[in-house]
C-alpha cells in the first residue's frame, strides 16, 4: 500500500507527498529528521489527511495533482473531502480511500 498524506505547518502552508509507511514518514516529518526540505524550514504541525492507493503510480498522481491545486481548493479537500468534485476529470477518484486520522 502506499499513502498520499497533506500536512499542515506552522506557517499554515500544506504540504503534499507519498509514504509507505504513514506512521514512519509523520516521525520523520515532526522529528525534521530525514523529514522533506519543506518541512525542515516549514515546521510540520499536524496531519491533514491520508488517502490509500495500491501502487507507487496512483499515490504519485494524486500526489501530483493535490499540489497542483490552489490553496483554498486543497483546504476545501481537507474539510469536505471532495476528492471527486475537485479531481474526478484528471484521475481515476476511485483508487483512493481517505483514512481517517486519529
Amino acid at each position: 500500500m502506499y499513502y498520499t498524506y497533506m500536512l499542515r505547518c506552522e506557517d499554515n502552508s500544506i504540504y503534499t507527498g507519498i509514504t509507505t509507511d504513514i506512521e514512519h514518514r509523520m516521525k520523520e516529518h515532526f522529528s525534521k529528521i530525514n523529514c522533506a526540505k519543506y518541512t525542515y524550514t516549514h515546521t510540520a504541525k499536524k496531519l491533514e489527511a491520508v488517502w490509500e492507493s495500491e501502487n507507487r503510480v496512483s499515490a504519485s498522481k494524486l500526489e501530483y495533482h493535490i499540489k497542483k491545486l490552489i490553496k483554498p481548493k486543497k483546504e476545501e479537500l481537507i474539510g469536505q473531502n471532495n476528492i471527486e468534485e475537485l479531481l474526478n476529470e484528471k484521475i481515476d477518484c476511485s483508487q483512493y480511500k481517505r483514512l481517517e486520522i486519529s
